[in-house]
């Protein structure tokens, strides 16, 4: 690991970016901070409270987006909570290392250096999208280190035998598909929108905040599609493993109206999680934290104000 102090991370996040002013500061009005770790720098945020005394949460993004989808959580809940949301490598703010594969499981080693790193401690993870799989690895991996899962549309087993989402990554994952993401961004612009129920919530203005972040390279989402069948193995190592984080307090939050991840995945989450409540919001899609938006933070205060013991 290399520290990155203030008065360089400006420098480090130009590894990403050659110009930063792009970035919505009314919208997303945090300070950026970057961590060096063995794989490349990580651009993220680190926003409220650090007294020890309140939940800790970790918000992992998915494809094509990075931690300027949790603005509203991120807002809404540093006045009581310490938020952080990290950029993977290849996305958002962060670098894009040419030597990196951006196979998820090295995006979930690179996470748990992190939290290795910042030393954090009884961690509130909030997952959706490709941040299931890889924020529930370090919650099987650690499950003594995570103290809640707040999990929106996602999953956590191997899917080559359905067709619905092997169909899905040939298509988009094979050589023509992967071409379209990484040369002309076929997910920021055509499959995200097609993702939302209520296409008038995914503004042009938040629109723009995606598409600026991917010009500085799209090989991580190019990546993940063909993943979603290629990481079949590591896939099924996390699932044989769950009982780890059966027990660990969960409150699911599913957009019922998503393409993608059906009431099918979500049953499946129901089955596994013992101490969890389904918070199920019909007419909205996929991207929760964009489309729901600031009316997820009370949902997810709630979830943390149950008395867990949060140290």
């Amino acid at each position: 690991m290399t520290s990155i102090s203030p008065a360089t991370i400006d420098g480090a996040i130009s590894m990403a970016h050659t110009n930063t002013g792009w970035v919505d500061r009314t919208a997303y009005p945090f300070e950026s901070k970057c961590l060096g770790l063995s794989a490349g720098a990580v651009h993220y945020v680190d926003e409220g409270p650090d007294d020890g005394g309140k939940a800790t949460l970790l918000m992992l993004h998915g494809n094509p987006t990075w931690s300027f989808i949790y603005r509203h959580l991120i807002r809404g809940l540093r006045d009581e909570y310490r938020c952080l949301a990290i950029d993977y490598l290849g996305f958002g703010l962060s670098e894009r290392p040419p030597d990196f594969s951006y196979r998820p499981e090295d995006h979930a080693s690179v996470v748990e250096e992190f939290v290795d790193e910042l030393g954090l401690e009884d961690v509130v993870l909030v997952v959706q999208d490709w941040g299931g799989p890889i924020g529930l690895s370090y919650a099987i991996e650690h499950p003594e280190n995570v103290a809640g899962l707040v999990v929106m549309n996602t999953w956590l087993w191997p899917v080559n035998d359905d067709p619905h989402f092997a169909r899905y990554s040939r298509l988009v994952g094979g050589r023509i598909g992967r071409e379209l993401c990484e040369r002309f961004d076929l997910l920021t612009r055509v499959i995200m929108p097609l993702g939302f129920a209520d296409r008038s919530k995914f503004t042009e203005a938040a629109r723009q905040q995606y598409l600026a972040a991917n010009r500085a390279g799209r090989t991580g989402t190019g990546v993940f599609p063909r993943e979603i069948i290629g990481s079949q193995a590591w896939l099924s190592s996390l699932w044989q493993r769950r009982e780890n984080i059966a027990d660990i307090p969960t409150r699911l939050v599913w957009g019922m109206d998503d393409a993608a991840f059906r009431p099918a995945e979500l049953r499946t989450f129901e089955g596994l999680f013992e101490d969890s409540k389904t918070v199920r919001l019909y007419g909205v899609g996929h991207d929760v934290q964009e489309e729901f938006g600031a009316d997820l933070v009370p949902l997810v205060r709630e979830f943390l104000a149950r008395g867990h013991d949060y140290k």
